[in-house]
């Protein structure tokens, strides 16, 4: 977290995470506290090469206390780190540098509904969260020593709670929309916000990359790091496969930050026979199988928070309480929170950009008892598709777009949330008035999973998601889930390659999870290069892109000369009252969504002279960046990364090194950008994959940017990155025998005496 934590420059010296010492996979297994594990009967947790577990239980119980002990010690830090961050607590490693920070995450209050939700979990549900969390608790105060972040962050260990990690499935349920809001917040009321809010909404983005204040950028860090804010998913009917089942494909995009957002597990107790990958701290498998149903999701992007103008509302419709802040290296803060009935009072956090005088508050779903981990409990024990959507009836935060392949050869998807029963989007202004009741109406009526449309078994043999707009599924169309949503390009890419490929197989899944061509990127390149006809500065530039297919290969010379030229033309196609804003290449002009909407719409409205001077003047600069970069990969990188490499002066420490990549915003293999001009990163993106073949229980395949182990030094801390790199992944099987030969390294989990 960029500019938060320079307090921990004055205690750096020999911190053990600057220079990490070494730790073999059999050191780091020796250091797994089994000793006093509350068990009821013996587990055996098996390990591959990549440190991997596999956990066998005579007890559902059991399992998760297993499943916890191995989330905090394969990811301790990052679990606390989560805490801190879902708690508003990041003053207590960073001090006052992040005390505002703190007071926005205790008004949004992730927590909140975790009372609510608690006390409505069914009997089973207590029981193994109570199971996980002692879990997670034995590993965080039992280690032999903490993890080498906190001498750096200054934490020590402290017991986690039930409320503690509903608040971080909170945070992880983020809505994506927030920044959305928040860019546009402080331009209500400017001449030329009506029509930005009308091309946004005609866009569909919600320019969750745009920056209209400085002060976003640090809640953009914390929220959008860690929400589920994108993902491809395909599944494939068993007509449609080589082996006559089922497959299931997904991979999730986040941060590209290590230790990565998932962890990878297979399990097995009485009721649960499972592989896939969870979230640290939370007891479920987000994408999976069991050996009847395999499964995946991509956040759907719906609109599930308002935000409503309360200043007119009386004085005894605000709650007040006064929040404590303790920070680090100095005295502790206090600052006050409001609550309405419409939500806490957002625009009482100084971070939050709005316009001077606004009183805003802050509906969201996540602030209601929705119960997301009893219907992933249940989810990973369905055994065919309508128990599987049955499972969901629950499910509130993040709306997720749910696939499904079962081992019959069946395929099915649906909508999994809880949502306001909308009747229209607002016309002019994203904020709503408390007063009207028209305006407050939805939420008197939530839509759940039940109430949406699903569809089983389609015509075409195939399904693919990726976070587009939400279409018809069999009969139905949806209801209004949203505004803003990504470009239709990857899933558009998706269906072409799945409509090419009669007989798919595994391989061929992943082929296209790594597929960099955007089909609308190749589209605007040509309709561009037509334009440019005649304008001598532009030669370089059309010698290129003339008859480019939009892929983003390491390799590509017209990836180059295409972005280039973007970042060129943009900034001179702001409107009047934006032109001050040239410089700012994340601005919500810039996004995707945008350029393929309005780009050539606006190009075209200039009058013929001022047109070929624009056009001459971006390929004039474009092509003398083109002339001195070199191919995509060598521009476009994916960097090996901790966390702390936000550090200010000393982040750089937490670089491990970089890579080519190919892709782009959105290719299907999506490593995401903004406008540039030379060599950058790429902070966000595909991060894992899993690909699964439904007719064969041990034909599951996942692998992760970067690790399974979160302790720096350790050896299975990047261990996974050539393989990424070369398309390949780890098997983690469901059959016994397999996981014997597959998983040869052994702890046991013994009752105490």
């Amino acid at each position: 977290m960029k500019r938060l934590l320079l307090p921990l420059l004055l205690l750096l010296a020999g911190c053990e995470a600057l220079s990490p010492r070494p730790a073999t996979i059999e050191q780091r297994l020796a250091a797994l506290p089994a000793a006093g594990a509350s068990v009821e009967r013996p587990v055996t947790i098996r390990w591959n090469d990549h440190l991997v577990p596999w956990v066998e239980a005579e007890t559902d119980r059991d399992l998760f206390f297993a499943l916890g002990l191995v989330h905090g010690h394969l990811r301790g830090a990052q679990v606390a780190l989560l805490r801190l961050a879902a708690r508003g607590r990041l003053s207590e490693v960073a001090g006052p540098f992040a005390t505002e920070i703190d007071h926005a995450l205790r008004i949004l209050d992730f927590g909140r509904a975790a009372p609510a939700i608690r006390s409505a979990w069914p009997e089973e549900t207590r029981a193994l969260m109570a199971a996980f969390v002692a879990g997670l608790n034995h590993a965080t105060m039992t280690a032999r020593r903490p993890p080498p972040e906190f001498a750096l962050l200054g934490l020590s260990p402290e017991p986690y709670t039930e409320d503690d990690l509903l608040a971080i499935g909170r945070l992880a349920g983020t809505d994506v929309n927030w920044l959305g809001y928040f860019a546009l917040l402080p331009a209500r009321g400017t001449p030329g916000f009506a029509r930005l809010w009308e091309r946004t909404v005609q866009a569909g983005s919600s320019a969750t990359e745009a920056a209209l204040d400085a002060r976003l950028s640090l809640m953009r860090e914390i929220l959008a790091g860690t929400s589920r804010a994108g993902s491809n998913t395909m599944a494939v009917a068993g007509r449609r496969s080589a082996s006559g089942g089922a497959l299931i494909a997904s991979d999730p995009h986040l941060g590209l930050n290590l230790p990565n957002l998932w962890l990878a597990a297979g399990m097995r107790s009485p009721s649960f026979h499972a592989a896939g990958l969870m979230v640290p701290g939370l007891p479920f498998l987000g994408v999976g199988r069991n050996p009847d149903i395999g499964w995946g999701g991509t956040n759907m992007r719906a609109a599930s928070s308002d935000l409503f103008d309360v200043s007119a509302l009386p004085p005894d419709a605000f709650r007040r309480e006064t929040v404590r802040i303790r920070q680090r290296l100095w005295f502790s803060a206090t600052r006050e929170v409001r609550v309405t009935p419409h939500g806490p009072v957002l625009t009482d956090a100084s971070v939050i950009p709005r316009r001077p005088g606004d009183v805003l508050a802050l509906r969201w779903v996540g602030h209601e008892a929705t119960d997301e981990i009893t219907a992933l409990l249940a989810a990973a024990r369905a055994r065919d598709g309508s128990q599987f959507r049955a499972a969901f009836s629950t499910f509130g935060v993040s709306a997720q777009n749910m696939l499904w392949a079962h081992r019959d050869g069946s395929i099915g998807q649906f909508y999994a949330t809880t949502i306001p029963d909308r009747r229209g989007i607002p016309r002019e202004d994203p904020v709503l008035d408390a007063r009207d009741a028209t305006a407050t109406a939805p939420w008197q009526r939530l839509l759940r999973t039940p109430d949406l449309p699903f569809v089983v078994n389609p015509r075409e043999g195939y399904l693919a998601s990726a976070n587009n707009r939400p279409e018809a599924l069999g009969s139905r169309a949806p209801p209004l889930l949203g505004f803003f949503f990504s470009d239709s390009d990857r899933v558009e890419r998706l269906r072409e390659m799945l409509a090419a490929t009669p007989r798919a197989t595994p391989a061929d899944l992943v082929a296209m999870q790594t597929d960099t061509r955007s089909p609308r990127a190749a589209r605007l390149a040509g309709a561009l290069a037509q334009r440019m006809e005649g304008i001598a500065e532009a030669a370089p530039l059309l010698a290129a892109l003339r008859g480019w297919d939009g892929n983003y290969s390491e390799d590509s010379r017209a990836a180059v000369g295409f972005e280039v030229l973007l970042a060129r033309l943009v900034p001179l196609l702001q409107p009047e009252e934006r032109q001050g804003e040239t410089g700012n290449r994340r601005a919500p002009e810039s996004q995707w969504n945008f350029l393929t909407a309005f780009l050539l719409r606006d190009l075209d409205a200039l009058p013929p002279e001022r047109r070929a001077a624009v056009l001459r003047q971006a390929a004039g600069v474009a092509a003398t960046d083109f002339a001195a970069l070199g191919t995509w990969g060598e521009m476009h990188r994916l960097r090996v990364s901790h966390w702390l490499v936000n550090l200010p002066v000393v982040g750089g420490a937490f670089a491990y090194g970089d890579f080519p990549v190919g892709g782009s915003r959105e290719t299907p293999m999506k490593t995401s950008h903004g406008l540039v001009t030379g060599r950058h990163v790429a902070a966000f993106g595909s991060m894992a994959r899993h690909v699964s073949d439904m007719a064969d229980p041990d034909a599951n395949w996942f692998v992760l940017w970067g690790g399974q182990d979160g302790w720096v030094g350790s050896a299975a801390f990047a261990d996974q990155v050539p393989l990424w790199r070369e398309r390949r992944s780890i098997r983690i099987p469901l059959r016994p025998e397999t996981v014997a030969r597959d998983f040869p390294r052994v702890t046991r989990l013994e009752p105490r005496r």
